[in-house]
């Protein structure tokens, strides 16, 4: 049967417009509009199957209509060649014996029913199903064995299906001949980049494109092209907030795309125009229009009553103005990088120093009276509560420090943050989060807070780091079906494990540190596509053995807690001498 009604939101009024012509005895295209998802997502298709079907036939489970015009003249039930509905299916019978199989190859086109037959021929050809599962299996390998780690079984499995989650999005979006269908709805063609969909940007920023920067940084040069590409084709002159299908999904807060360009270029992993891409940054980051940022850059902050996710905004805001005026200094470009070094402090203009957490504030600058910090509705964030997000100032922990009290007490505050208990009504209603997902206050399933425990090496106390990091990869990834404590949102959870079990991390993307926690792994080697290696050795780590005792970065000791990209895609040896007391 062939179903071109089945999807995972099947509800009312998904699915526009489905189409489906039988081309020859054993092959057939079509295609599927859906509106959800990516609004006008139009998805072409071709199938062949191995040998030819003696007959076929076809359902609508549309209402009837009055007028169905010359068709009416022809049985469309049966042996039909074409068929177009919003709800439909096909069946097709075969002359089989006893126990043979036929296989189905199926491709996919987002431009055109001849470019998915296309497709199908160059990408598949005369290979059978096993062969061409070999050939994915060598593909996924030849990925796979970039990172080479030494630990436990379990650990193994963890790793090596974390790096698979990574790898699967962003997702491929053209064809064999390069064309693809861009954000104006026309067809474009790809020159000399592959183009990708698929950017959960408000997710993947924080560590799934860094690590790709590490790992696969041609491909996350073609991202960035990608969102070029977005940016030049969208009526809007934007990149992408949540890149899906030739449509921006506008989910989430923050324009968080400004962060991976920046991060790329700076890193060294773009080959285009980096002035254009700033450009890009500047512009996406200037439409007075789109979610406050024109309150945000009239007053420094977004009045609650203009929007329910004021303070969340003005937040992630701010650090993508730092990401700007990163790449603007990097470039020298010193007028814009005052202008978004400037911005990227209007965080301090929702703390609320009265009770040292994050608040919303109204038009007249007074704070909102009716304030729970434990509360994910109504209280100005988006997937997460003041206690988690009023650390989020990944671009300046040290001033966040210093408003919160110094060093001590922000620690005591991390402290009560990891081991407080945070009741049911407070997580309830939030979507894909469980008390799984939770240790103490601390909600690992959603991404706001994936820096927080790194937070510890600028209170003075990295020990707390290294034990925090530890606990959370035991608690929030096991080697099982429900094994993450979350939605892996396109690779973001598990690019967080990967890099956290390697021993580092990167608080604040745009940046060439990493900040140092405690790896879970004896040793790994990083085979770098510029043909160096970077090796990692744990000595001693284990369960009990979570604390660094000195970390070396060959053979010369690192004392400030923190690695640079360039340690890394130079080659060398990371060294981790670890031990089961806090070395305070």
């Amino acid at each position: 049967i062939l179903d071109l009604m089945a999807g995972i939101y099947n509800y009312d009024g998904k699915n526009i417009w489905t189409y489906a012509r039988v081309e020859n005895g054993n092959t057939i295209t079509g295609y599927r509009q859906t509106n959800g998802w990516a609004r006008t997502r139009t998805v072409y298709f071709a199938l062949k199957f191995s040998k030819p079907f003696k007959s076929y036939g076809q359902k609508s489970y549309d209402e009837k209509q009055v007028y169905k015009g010359f068709w009416r003249k022809f049985d469309q039930t049966k042996n039909f060649p074409e068929i177009a509905g919003k709800n439909l299916k096909m069946y097709f019978d075969f002359d089989t014996n006893e126990n043979e199989s036929i296989e189905i190859k199926l491709a996919i086109s987002p431009v055109s029913q001849a470019n998915a037959l296309e497709n199908l021929e160059k990408e598949t050809g005369s290979l059978s199903f096993d062969q061409i599962k070999i050939k994915a299996q060598e593909n996924w390998n030849s990925e796979l064995n970039k990172i080479v780690i030494k630990g436990s079984e379990t650990q193994k499995t963890n790793f090596y299906t974390a790096m698979y989650h990574t790898f699967i999005n962003p997702t491929t979006y053209m064809d064999v001949n390069g064309e693809y269908k861009g954000l104006d709805q026309n067809t474009h063609k790809a020159e000399n980049f592959t183009n990708y969909t698929t950017f959960s940007l408000w997710d993947t920023y924080r560590a799934l494109h860094p690590f790709f920067n590490i790992i696969q940084p041609k491909r996350n040069n073609d991202m960035v092209k990608s969102m070029m590409a977005h940016y030049n084709q969208f009526s809007m002159k934007m990149l992408p907030i949540w890149s899906h299908y030739a449509n921006d999904n506008w989910c989430m807060s923050g324009y968080h795309s400004v962060s991976v360009v920046a991060d790329a270029i700076i890193k060294g992993n773009y080959n285009g125009d980096p002035k254009e891409a700033l450009k890009a940054c500047v512009e996406t980051a200037s439409k007075r229009d789109y979610e406050g940022i024109g309150q945000y850059i009239d007053s420094g902050y977004i009045p609650a009553e203009k929007n329910g996710t004021s303070v969340s905004n003005t937040l992630e805001y701010a650090y993508d103005d730092w990401a700007i005026a990163q790449l603007a200094k990097h470039l020298g470009e010193t007028e814009i990088y005052n202008q978004f070094i400037k911005r990227s402090e209007n965080w301090k203009n929702n703390f609320d120093k009265t009770i040292g957490f994050m608040r919303p504030r109204l038009a007249d600058g007074s704070f909102k009276k009716d304030f729970d910090v434990l509360s994910t509705h109504g209280q100005g964030f988006i997937e997460g509560n003041s206690w988690n997000y009023s650390f989020f100032v990944p671009q300046n922990p040290n001033e966040l420090i210093t408003m919160m009290g110094g060093k001590k007490k922000f620690a005591s505050k991390l402290d009560e943050l990891f081991t407080m208990h945070l009741p049911d009504e407070f997580f309830a209603d939030t979507e894909d989060i469980t008390r799984e997902g939770i240790i103490g206050g601390y909600v690992h399933g959603n991404e706001p807070a994936h820096h927080v425990a790194y937070l510890y090496n600028w209170a003075g106390q990295p020990w707390k780091t290294q034990s925090q990091i530890r606990h959370i990869l035991e608690m929030q990834y096991k080697a099982t079906p429900d094994g993450l404590g979350g939605n892996d949102d396109t690779g973001q959870m598990s690019a967080w494990y990967i890099l956290s079990s390697l021993g580092f991390y990167p608080v604040a993307p745009g940046s060439e540190d990493y900040s140092i926690g405690s790896p879970a792994i004896d040793n790994a080697i990083l085979n770098l596509e510029n043909g160096k290696t970077f090796e990692i050795e744990a000595i001693n780590q284990g369960p009990q053995n979570v604390y660094v005792q000195k970390v070396l970065l060959n053979r010369k000791e690192i004392k400030d807690f923190t690695l640079k990209h360039s340690d890394i895609m130079n080659g060398g040896k990371l060294t981790f001498l670890m031990g089961n007391k806090a070395k305070k």
